[in-house]
């Protein structure tokens, strides 16, 4: 009935705005920019964390100091897609200690494009959204910038970006460099503390030697090479490499000894070859990820089994064959593309005693073709984009291999209406297969007889996101207001069930709906004011077999930002912010979520341009030290436990006090 009501009312709109008179119309209404994170998100190299406080619709899953996972309208996983440059980067951990966001760092981002919702079709598997981030370019002539941050936990990062070239080539070089001790929560407490006052089992603390030893050291490096032999060719070449050592998260059972990864990109581009190709662009990528993570520093490592590691890796490789050309006074997009993904993991104990696969050499097959067409007609932008998947996946245990078969589409419409109004909206349908670790993964052999229980389940079915949107906005003189709302009905959205013994994850039917208000007012010149308000709530169908509870786990409570800014002058600049969530009302107690408490928090930023080519940054985080959580803890995640068996949240950080010195030449 919803739905019905949304269509038959954008309908009504559509038909009006078509006798309105010609206006430009300004942008999909899915897409949402953010810009300038490297210059702005001075903090850390976390991603995820920056992301949070830019979009109310994204939060994160708090686990440690770094690597923190986000969750887009209510969903995680593979569930939301990412990017880099266009290429792709899975993590090994199946317990998302290293999420793909994880492997960008803040300083190496130009920007990121979010598209909320099934309006993707030229990357696979977007569901609940995509996130698509682009790194810096080397400009030419001769330039560079070195940052300097330290902060409250002994936390310290530089970076130090190197530019070089002329017309015909461009070099860049990225170093950046971070590590931190263990944050304190709002209470003074560090890690051990907040697992020690939550209740967690002994044999999950820390052990005394360890139980102050830094949160993470994490290294990365850009480098990228831009060709440019003619006019209507550019040759882009890159390569980006993390090493993060001794990530702890500490209310899980295992930390990350280390988080390697690697990203090779080459992206080649020609324009203007004739009426039918615009622009060709041909991309390939390979990135591969290693993570073994362990009970090292756990007092579980002084028992019988010893140390337990389980071993990650991870990689993907993939091309994409991308044609623009004009037909009929429409952009037309024309694409192929073809995607390998490998995992596997291992578990050893005692000096390396293999005890079985968590993921046996897991192999994931994809090719796709794809087409999107953009056309205006009067005050009407329309977007069309279809998309069908081939895919199979298959492991070396003796499973079955699965294949999947998808088609998706979308259909946007934005109008320009009189004064600066725009109304938009769109029905979309997207496809996401489940992952090796969906399918295949198994638990550890305590027994000794072989490969342990299979936790995945081989009968999975594809998940399937049915949505509509729609939003109206305006812009005015001094600002801008949005209001956007959608209903996503998921066809057997992937879920986990702890209850059972074996095959833990299962097939439901949900759906999502929410709202969201955003916008932005300038007072005046150096006043102006940016918000954003988020609501949502999702539904199962039907509670699980044996289980009451119909809540979706993962749906974040009513949540706000506001953000104040002061420029006095051009040479000083100050910030303050307020995050604000409500408590957890609705929640899926059966599957280890929990009530948690409400929060607001404030935070401050103060800029001075000191010369042309020095800039000071101070700023305070969390100013009244406040002790909250930002993440539930869905069963989806192995978390600790108290002896109870209630899962263990981890606090946020508390106060966190930080400068940073920036200097270009």
């Amino acid at each position: 009935m919803k739905k019905i009501f949304f269509l038959s009312t954008f309908a009504t709109l559509s038909l009006y705005a078509q006798n309105l008179g010609q206006i430009n119309v300004i942008e999909q209404f899915s897409n949402i920019d953010v810009k300038n994170i490297s210059g702005e998100d001075l903090k850390s190299f976390d991603l995820g964390t920056a992301l949070s406080q830019k979009d109310p619709d994204i939060t994160i899953s708090q686990r440690s100091g770094i690597a923190n996972d986000i969750i887009l309208r209510g969903q995680k996983r593979d569930n939301i897609n990412v990017t880099i440059d266009g290429g792709k980067i899975y993590g090994g951990c199946p317990n998302r200690m290293d999420p793909p966001i994880s492997h960008i760092v803040t300083s190496n981002i130009k920007n990121i494009k979010i598209i909320e919702g099934p309006f993707d079709i030229e990357d696979f598997g977007t569901l609940s959204g995509i996130v698509k981030a682009t790194t810096i370019d080397p400009q030419a002539g001769f330039s560079g910038e070195f940052n300097f941050n330290y902060g409250s936990f002994n936390q310290n990062k530089e970076s130090l970006t190197i530019n070089g070239g002329n017309d015909k080539i461009k070099a860049l070089l990225t170093l950046s460099r971070e590590n931190s001790g263990q944050y304190k929560d709002g209470a003074s407490d560090k890690f051990n503390a907040q697992m020690q006052k939550a209740g967690a089992l002994k044999m999950n603390l820390y052990q005394k030697q360890y139980s102050n030893m830094d949160a993470y050291s994490k290294a990365s490096l850009l480098s990228k090479l831009l060709l440019t032999p003619s006019n209507n060719q550019t040759l882009e070449l890159s390569y980006t490499a993390n090493r993060s050592s001794n990530v702890l998260y500490p209310n899980t059972p295992m930390d990350a000894l280390k988080d390697d990864s690697d990203l090779y990109n080459i992206k080649y581009t020609l324009t203007n070859l004739g009426k039918y190709s615009k622009k060709l662009q041909l991309l390939y990528f390979y990135s591969k990820v290693h993570h073994p993570m362990s009970t090292l520093y756990r007092n579980a490592s002084k028992g019988k089994m010893g140390e337990v590691v389980n071993d990650m890796k991870s990689s993907i490789y993939g091309a994409k064959i991308i044609n623009d050309f004009t037909l009929f006074d429409s952009n037309i997009k024309l694409g192929l593309d073809f995607s390998r993904r490998y995992w596997s993991g291992t578990y050893y104990k005692k000096h390396n005693k293999f005890f079985g696969h968590s993921i046996n050499q897991a192999v994931t097959k994809n090719s796709a073709i794809f087409i999107k067409l953009n056309k205006t007609i009067q005050n009407n932008k329309l977007e069309f984009g279809l998309r069908y998947d081939h895919s199979k996946v298959k492991n070396k245990d003796n499973i079955k291999s699965v294949k999947f078969n998808s088609l998706s589409g979308y259909l946007t419409d934005t109008i320009a209406l009189h004064n600066g109004w725009e109304l938009f909206g769109g029905f979309g349908i997207s496809h996401r297969i489940p992952d090796a670790r969906e399918l295949f993964f198994r638990g550890k052999d305590k027994k000794n007889k072989g490969e342990g229980p299979l936790f995945g389940n081989p009968n999975l079915k594809q998940t399937k996101n049915s949505e509509i949107d729609l939003g109206i906005k305006k812009n005015f003189n001094k600002g801008s207001i949005e209001l956007k709302a959608f209903y996503s009905k998921l066809k057997n959205y992937i879920y986990f069930d702890n209850d059972l013994k074996t095959n833990k994850f299962v097939n439901i039917d949900a759906k999502i709906y929410g709202i969201k208000l955003s916008g932005n007012y300038a007072f005046n010149e150096k006043l102006n004011i940016d918000f954003g308000l988020s609501y949502l709530r999702g539904k199962k169908d039907n509670p699980l077999p044996n289980q009451s509870d119909k809540d979706l786990a993962d749906i974040t409570p009513l949540r706000a930002l506001v953000t104040l800014n002061y420029m006095p002058n051009e040479r000083n600049f100050f910030s303050f912010e307020m995050i604000a969530q409500k408590r957890w009302k609705y929640f899926d107690k059966d599957n280890g979520e929990q009530e948690l408490g409400g929060f607001v928090t404030f935070n401050f930023k103060y800029q001075k341009l000191i010369s042309d080519n020095l800039t000071f940054t101070f700023g305070i985080d969390n100013i009244f030290n406040k002790k909250y959580q930002s993440s539930n803890t869905y069963n989806d995640l192995t978390l600790l436990a108290t002896g109870a068996k209630r899962k263990i949240p981890l606090n946020n950080p508390g106060r966190y006090i930080y400068a940073n010195i920036q200097y270009r030449f």
